[in-house]
């Protein structure tokens, strides 16, 4: 059986040449229906032609339908509306769904939407400053998702994570490393509340001071010569804040000055750990990415200097106190940004928006950005700095990924990042397994709020989607095992005996695979996938109790094993594209 959809949009075609040749060539659009009392699939072909050949919708609808071409997969067609055309498909040719699964095994469902075109997906793209946490976790199985999605839809996908390896957060860092080092060997400084906490620092001082012994030790007196003291802990207003980031700041200098060049050592060390452990941990998530750009590519190749040089002479900067300003409110920003301080050093948007020319300098064809839900009012600034560098902004998509709260028993599970008191993306992995985790992040909408409900996540119940929807793919697999046969038999079956209703929605939500393929892959959203295998799932599950599979009617048997063996397939194919696993045994 062809695709239903290319079928009927073939059909379509032939009536739009018959009855108006000067409009084939229009674009014809089906969607699923809703209610099923609509039918399979509806078209507003008539609607769309209407004003342009002067005629009534109804009227347009019903002349195409007369021009219809027979078709074996049309078992009734009928205006509704305002000029919809309605087609219920014929279940006899529906179940030809069956074999042609089985035949295209793990291609099927996969379409040319993307027709080859080059899309560069960044996402995740965390400093490395630290161990990746939930957060980070729903943008990398998003990523992941919507990646495997597009592949499959017909993109060529390059996945990339851009490494901030050349911002003052790396400072902070690399400060917060060489002051726990400075503790091992004697040194006493107190530990700045907004330096990084967590035990991770301590675990790379210890590793540099069994590397480098007291090679980078350095009188306290020193470290702290000319550090503007703290404010009191309880003191938290925005006058303390900058004080606690000057103090900050003061003591990164004084690192820079006494260590010189092994300062470098120091930055590089802490940058190196902490990047391979990110890697580590995605690669053990089943993400793994194509290029790993660099912040610090970007200034040794000298484009960010050139970036703001080209945006200057397009008159799109202007000086103020010294320092460099980009006029982003001209292009929809609520403010205008600094991209060059009065000192010289570039803006961390400066080198952003060297990265994005880069990224178009690439020759893609489309760019699309995953960031967390907090970025939203950097978009923008991007797309109008992209603008003013005379590229196309609409070349470039941003999806925005909102944060992941975890509850156990009921209660919120609290979470900070710099203080190291946040549960780990690993260590969320190693409480409810990769499978649960790929499943939870991606089971709601990207753009809005998840609660990951661990306990329901961890549980063996049919609650649990992600344990539903395997069990049913490890039910087929037992089943299968049992009747021994030959799986080359089952393109012999004859499907005319699957007349229950409960077969009967399974076929028909079968169908439906190749078009939800599509409709997730457009509109950038796996959750689509995960919702029609919960549906799927729950289809053969209550078939499954309704008819026996391996009954005596032999014929029957064959049938129900190979519309069974479809499912299965149809399982596989979508929980691979979703990065979970699909157990033989449960």
């Amino acid at each position: 059986m062809s695709d239903p959809k290319t079928e009927l949009i073939r059909l379509l075609g032939a009536a739009l040449a018959s009855i108006a040749p000067e409009a084939v060539g229009t674009p014809i659009q089906l969607e699923r229906p809703r209610e099923a009392a609509h039918g399979d699939f509806s078209s507003n072909l008539a609607m769309q032609l209407a004003r342009r050949m002067k005629k009534n919708p109804r009227e347009l609808a019903a002349r195409l339908i007369a021009e219809l071409p027979v078709s074996a997969l049309v078992k009734k067609v009928e205006v509704a509306g305002a000029g919809f055309i309605n087609f219920t498909l014929d279940e006899a040719a529906l179940r030809n769904v069956i074999p042609a699964i089985l035949a295209a095994g793990d291609a099927y469902g996969r379409a040319a939407l993307g027709g080859g075109g080059k899309v560069l997906l960044e996402f995740v793209s965390a400093n490395p400053t630290g161990p990746l946490h939930v957060g980070h976790g729903r943008g990398a199985a998003y990523g992941a998702s919507l990646a495997g999605l597009l592949k499959f839809a017909g993109w060529d996908v390059t996945c990339e994570y851009y490494v901030n390896d050349a911002g003052r957060q790396m400072d902070i860092l690399a400060l917060s490393t060489w002051l726990r080092y400075l503790a091992l060997c004697g040194e006493t400084v107190a530990f700045p509340p907004n330096g990084y906490q967590g035990d991770y620092v301590r675990h790379m001082a210890a590793q540099l001071q069994a590397a480098r012994g007291s090679r980078y030790r350095r009188l306290a007196a020193d470290v702290l010569a000319d550090v503007p003291p703290l404010p009191g802990a309880a003191r938290d207003d925005d006058e303390a804040k900058a004080l606690r980031e000057r103090h900050l700041d003061a003591l990164i200098a004084n690192g820079k000055k006494l260590l010189c060049e092994d300062w470098h050592v120091v930055h590089q060390h802490a940058l190196a750990r902490q990047l391979a452990d990110g890697r580590s941990d995605l690669e053990e998530f089943g993400v793994e990415f194509d290029v790993w750009f660099s912040e610090k590519a970007l200034f040794d190749m000298g484009l960010v200097a050139r970036c703001v040089e080209r945006l200057e002479a397009a008159g799109h900067l202007y000086r103020q106190d010294g320092a460099k300003w980009f006029k982003s409110t001209a292009f929809g920003d609520e403010k205008d940004r600094v991209v060059q301080r009065e000192n010289g050093i570039y803006t961390y948007f400066a080198s952003d928006i060297a990265y994005h020319l880069n990224k178009y300098e690439r020759g893609f064809d489309r760019l699309i950005n995953i960031w967390g839900a907090d970025h939203h009012g950097y978009i923008p600034r991007v797309k109008g700095a992209i603008d003013a560098l005379g590229l196309d902004p609409d070349q470039l998509d941003v999806a925005l990924v909102q944060f992941a709260v975890l509850h156990r028993g009921g209660q919120k599970v609290p979470m900070s990042t710099r203080s190291g008191e946040y549960v780990t993306l690993r260590d969320l992995r190693q409480e409810v397994g990769n499978d649960a985790c790929r499943f939870f992040y991606v089971l709601r909408k990207a753009d809005q709020h998840l609660d990951f409900d661990l306990d329901l996540a961890k549980s063996r119940t049919n609650e649990n989607p992600v344990y539903y929807i395997q069990y049913a793919h490890a039910r087929i697999a037992s089943v299968l095992k049992e009747w021994g046969g030959d799986s080359a038999a089952l393109k012999n079956a004859n499907l005319a005996l699957l007349e229950d209703s409960h077969e009967v929605a399974l076929v028909n939500r079968l169908t439906k695979f190749p078009d939800v393929i599509e409709t997730a892959a457009e509109d950038r959203a796996p959750h689509q996938v995960a919702f029609y295998l919960k549906d799927l799932a729950a289809d053969f599950h209550a078939c499954y109790h309704r008819n026996r599979i391996l009954t005596d009617d032999p014929d029957l048997r064959l049938a129900r094993l190979a519309l069974a063996a479809a499912v299965r397939q149809v399982i596989y194919n979508g929980m691979t594209l979703l990065g979970v696993s699909c157990p033989e045994l449960m």
